[in-house]
């Protein structure tokens, strides 16, 4: 079996991407600052908003305007998704499947821990997962591993025996260069988008086509569960 899993969040355990994209269209059209409809979502979602900020308000903004700005569209977010907030379908059977058979559980998001905590709290899944991971605690956003790496060193677990679960392009990316078997969930992006221009392991179109026989198909040949201490130093 995998030796842990590993979630990202918006996209994965909610379906909250067309209330983030919302928000940001609200927020540059209040800028005036302009985008590209169809390169909008590739260009936020996924991302670290900080990463967003300086692509949309310039290289120069000061991290005092990019935090504020951040708790700003964070705040509005979590109070027009709780009513919504619900985990995609088959989500809950597999955590429930999977925390049976005794497999930890992390969280990974590039979201701030206010909006991670926020959306954990929500579906009632806080016993679940062993630790959230989040955006504050990385200095890397991704497409870099550092998030995936951190959560499986918190887990004690080696990443190549571990399973991501991943709805974005850079965050595909993340959990491939941290060197961990990724399963792309096409609830942001379209399915064929993700299979043809990524390096996920395995495409579905939701969880409900994943149990946990078809995740140990993936993990078959993947080297001890427990990760040698001295080689993930971050």
């Amino acid at each position: 079996m995998p030796a842990a899993l590993i979630f990202d969040m918006d996209g994965v355990l909610v379906d909250s991407n067309p209330f983030h994209l919302r928000k940001w269209i609200d927020l540059l059209n209040e800028h005036g600052i302009p985008y590209d409809p169809k390169e909008l979502p590739s260009q936020i979602l996924g991302h670290r908003n900080d990463t967003a900020f300086r692509r949309f308000f310039g290289p120069d903004i000061t991290r005092e305007e990019s935090r504020r700005l951040s708790e700003e569209l964070e705040a509005t977010f979590r109070e027009e998704f709780k009513p919504h907030a619900r985990p995609l379908p088959g989500l809950k059977a597999l955590i429930e499947e999977s925390h049976r058979a005794g497999i930890p559980m992390a969280v990974a998001s590039s979201a701030m821990t206010k909006n991670v905590e926020f959306i954990v709290d929500a579906l009632g899944f806080r016993p679940y997962f062993r630790y959230l991971v989040t955006g504050d605690e990385v200095s890397r956003p991704k497409p870099d591993p550092e998030i995936y790496l951190k959560a499986a060193r918190k887990l004690d677990r080696e990443p190549a025996a571990c399973v991501a679960f991943e709805d974005s392009f850079v965050g595909i990316e993340a959990a491939k260069r941290a060197g961990m078997k990724c399963v792309a969930i096409a609830s942001t992006f379209p399915f064929e988008e993700l299979e043809k221009q990524t390096r996920a392991d395995l495409t579905v179109t939701s969880f409900e086509e994943v149990n946990l026989e078809r995740l140990r198909l993936l993990v078959k040949d993947a080297p001890g569960r427990r990760r040698p201490r001295e080689n993930y130093k971050l």
